[in-house]
């Protein structure tokens, strides 16, 4: 009986230093591994990001227009204005209605605003159509800006009467739509078996399907893109006790938006992103060009990108990358709330022409805050928060102020016990994966993404292709990735084509 008590414990006592051992070599791989990976990703911070715009722009002249396109013209908007000034003063006949006044004097001072904005503001990250199209979309968001402060300081009867300056339809009581009740897909006891459907395809499938094309295009990241499609329609199954508009059916939610409308644009979104990091950015000067097919091709590339720069946001590369993508993430659903109890706080109807107009602006602002955003992630020589996304920032914030000043009966409805459950559930465990992922499993060795000077398809070296097999004890230290003696000069030629392509 003791031999067999013996045997047993030796049995045990081998399968333990069998574990230990096997734990132990486990553990110096890992290490060796994140060795490894912390030096590639040392290897990749040598090769430059994304590139400072406003040191190319200087560099820059583009050959596509003459030159007198592309100047400021800040004499000539100067001259103009005052004349324009001189004769509303001295030669234009007043008017005795102080309301008529009122609003060409707002109209002209909001003219001037503009007008000023075009012309000395600094340029932004994108060149085309034209640098005054960015100058103006950032002078309008300022004035957007100081007057959604001044609506934020009034009381809600005061702030929709002041929308009948616009439009005197405006400020009246809306009825919300619902889009829930009868949920059957196939309803075989109405004449009309398919109603339901048809009852819940309007306008709307269309501005989500091209929505989600421009959140494709300015995101450049269709995971991205799809995180924001689904969370979304969580809020709404969240909020449809605020607001009835967000009470959709099972197949509305899922089929309809998420699969149909949120993915079809998402997908024309990534086959227009394919073109444009495929195409070869060469551009010549319009009276350059010898056949007329050509100058019209060239007019309308005009509306196209001067160049390509493939976002990679990767948000696991560090925790400071991580928690600038969730806060991306709830930023932007934060806008499209905004959307929605704006149009509920403020009764302006869905149709209305300030809800498509707003959303042209927020895609524009989106569209440069992004950029600036993502050079602030991704450029080490980026320190500062760009200005577009500072007052992109402040609008979000904003709109959510009067959205809840104006709405705190409708806004501070508590949530259902087992929808507030399912949100404590959820913080909990992104809480659980940012320690784990983050402080336990140190992210920091985590190699950081291929820098984005470099084009698409470069034949760059990687240290993955010098180095395929795992390193053993005595493996030397990684080497900086350089040109290959085949491809001479290759960083050189590629900064050369960057230059002139920018």
């Amino acid at each position: 009986m003791e031999e067999v008590m013996d045997g047993a414990m030796q049995a045990v006592d081998g399968a333990l230093d069998n574990a230990k051992s096997a734990m132990d070599t486990a553990i110096d791989r890992i290490k060796k591994e994140v060795n490894l990976q912390k030096l590639k990703s040392d290897s990749m911070c040598q090769l430059k990001t994304a590139h400072n715009w406003q040191e190319e722009k200087e560099k820059v002249e583009d050959p596509d227009a003459p030159s007198y396109f592309w100047r400021a013209h800040t004499v000539t908007v100067l001259v103009v204005m005052i004349c324009m000034l001189v004769y509303t003063a001295l030669i234009e006949t007043p008017v005795e209605d102080s309301t008529y006044n009122g609003k060409k004097g707002f109209v002209a001072a909001l003219f001037f605003w503009l007008a000023l904005g075009m012309t000395i503001m600094p340029d932004g990250p994108f060149l085309r159509p034209h640098p005054a199209l960015w100058r103006f979309s950032f002078a309008m968001g300022v004035f957007y800006e100081l007057l959604l402060i001044y609506i934020l300081f009034q009381t809600p009867g005061d702030a929709r009467k002041l929308l009948k300056y616009i439009d005197a339809d405006l400020g009246e009581p809306i009825p919300e739509k619902d889009y829930g009740g009868n949920c059957k897909l196939y309803d075989g006891d109405d004449e009309d078996p398919w109603h339901n459907v048809k009852d819940k395809v309007d306008i709307f499938i269309v501005a989500h399907l091209a929505g989600y094309w421009c959140k494709t295009l300015i995101f450049r990241d269709w995971w991205l893109t799809t995180v924001i499609s689904i969370m979304f329609e969580f809020l709404e199954y969240t909020l449809e006790h605020q607001l009835l508009n967000f009470s959709e059916c099972w197949w509305d939610h899922w089929i309809l938006d998420v699969i149909i409308c949120n993915g079809g644009g998402t997908i024309l979104g990534i086959y227009t992103l394919r073109y444009l990091s495929m195409k070869t950015y060469h551009w010549r000067g319009l009276y350059e060009i010898p056949t007329y097919r050509g100058k019209v091709k060239r007019f309308f590339g005009q509306f196209s990108p001067h160049g390509w720069i493939e976002f990679t946001w990767n948000p696991l590369s560090s925790f400071e990358r991580w928690i600038a993508i969730v806060c991306l993430i709830i930023g932007f659903l934060i806008t499209e709330l905004n959307t929605f109890y704006l149009k509920f706080v403020l009764w302006v109807p869905p149709n209305h022409l300030l809800n498509p107009v707003r959303l042209l602006f927020i895609l524009l602002w989106g569209a440069v805050c992004l950029r600036e955003t993502f050079q602030l992630l991704d450029d080490p020589e980026c320190d500062r928060l760009g200005r577009q996304s500072w007052v992109m920032l402040a609008i979000i914030v904003t709109e959510l102020l009067i959205c809840i000043k104006f709405g705190w009966a409708t806004m501070t409805k508590p949530l259902p016990h087992h929808i507030a459950l399912w949100w404590v559930l959820g913080a909990a465990l992104l809480l659980i994966y940012t320690v784990v992922r983050f402080y336990l499993l140190k992210p920091n060795h985590i190699p950081k993404p291929e820098k984005e000077n470099i084009r698409m398809g470069s034949p760059v070296n990687t240290p993955e292709a010098e180095y395929k097999d795992f390193p053993g004890e005595n493996s030397p230290s990684l080497p900086l990735a350089e040109p290959s003696p085949s491809q001479p000069g290759l960083f050189q030629d590629q900064n050369r084509e960057d230059k002139k392509d920018l």
